[in-house]
């Protein structure tokens, strides 16, 4: 078996109406789309959120990371892993060229899984058949107001949710403490409440100062409390409050998190397999917290990470976003959306990784 062709385009869905978290407004969502096929016919898929740069994503796949991969044996994954990564090290070993290695090395997974017959969870060893979802939202939108919230955050319990998480530091602090009042409210004192302030804090005073303000509505975690790089700060944040500092989700590759976990700077860990290398190094690094018994709770991309969460051990939550909630659009070029039942994921049967893209839908929204 060998890749006969890499093809890399770049799609963007808008959203009906903006949406904000803590430090940024989305009205798009953008996706690097990558395709990589054998000369046998079989086809493998792999993406990446692009936040404004998958059409750069997508060139770095076509001009850099296509020529290395083109010609060989799609199955070798933790060579090309290496061979790819190791080429690029002057240019890449984060951000955009990790991001073009995790489409690819993704895509080589969906080839490697349907080759075997397998879905990928079973290829990887399969710990379960179904994974456990949180719904994922409150966020900030124009006129949505503490009502809208409560309604949001009451729809998911309805739908069958233990577990929710919201959006925090937008706002002022006395505005947000209420807004995870209720919050808290909404979905009882038994369930489980995740706040997300995507790295909003810029210092301890602050990041402390806010995150014991939420205590009192005992959180289960809070992630990203700080920017990504500030190591130091997590770690102080960490050792500061009595609930759980959660982060990782812009990490890449295994150096990035054993660094987290070496600082003791987090107590779960959100790798993203379109981010921090593909399968191959998510893998790897769910491997590693396993070491340090760290839970694994990956961020977005549920279609993919439901096969990744299902192959391992130390797995937590898969985070899913309900289309109709307009945070999230993937959806929308999917052949086959999943969605949680009684906030759980069944794993589907077919051969890969399970996802499959309309090609019409991905020409409508092609940049």
């Amino acid at each position: 078996m060998k890749i006969a062709e890499v093809e890399s385009f770049a799609v963007s869905i808008p959203l009906k109406e903006p949406v904000a978290f803590a430090t940024r407004v989305v009205e798009e969502r953008d996706h690097a789309i990558v395709y990589v096929r054998t000369e046998d016919g079989t086809e493998g898929v792999g993406y990446s959120l692009g936040y404004g740069g998958a059409d750069v994503i997508a060139k770095a796949v076509e001009s850099v990371l296509a020529p290395m991969v083109e010609g060989e044996d799609p199955r070798d994954t933790s060579r090309l892993w290496r061979e790819m990564f190791d080429a690029t090290v002057q240019i890449g070993r984060k951000g955009v060229m990790v991001r073009a290695i995790s489409c690819i090395d993704t895509a080589l997974w969906d080839i490697k899984a349907k080759a075997a017959g397998m879905p990928l969870y079973k290829l990887l060893g399969g710990n379960a058949d179904e994974v456990p979802a949180y719904a994922s939202g409150g966020y900030y939108r124009e006129g949505k107001g503490l009502e809208g919230l409560r309604e949001e955050m009451e729809t998911y319990v309805d739908r069958g949710h233990d577990v929710v998480k919201m959006k925090v530091g937008r706002k002022s602090l006395e505005e947000e403490v209420e807004r995870v009042r209720v919050a808290r409210e909404a979905i009882g004192p038994n369930r489980t409440l995740l706040m997300d302030a995507n790295g909003k804090w810029k210092n301890k005073q602050e990041a402390v100062r806010a995150c014991r303000a939420f205590e009192e509505y005992n959180p289960y975690f809070i992630e990203e409390p700080v920017m990504p790089d500030s190591l130091d700060l997590y770690r102080e944040v960490n050792e500061s409050l009595d609930y759980a500092v959660a982060g990782g989700e812009l990490e890449f590759n295994r150096y990035g998190f054993a660094d987290l976990l070496r600082e003791d700077a987090v107590e779960i860990i959100q790798p993203d397999v379109t981010v921090v290398g593909g399968v191959t190094e998510w893998m790897r690094v769910a491997d590693m917290a396993a070491c340090h018994d760290i839970p694994v709770a990956p961020h977005y991309n549920w279609d993919l990470h439901i096969q990744l969460l299902a192959a391992i051990e130390n797995g937590l939550w898969i985070e899913y976003f309900y289309r109709d909630s307009d945070v999230k659009a993937f959806d929308d070029v999917l052949t086959y959306p999943v969605e949680p039942e009684d906030g759980m994921i069944q794993l589907p049967q077919r051969p890969g990784h399970g996802v499959e893209l309309e090609r019409d839908a991905l020409e409508e929204f092609r940049i």
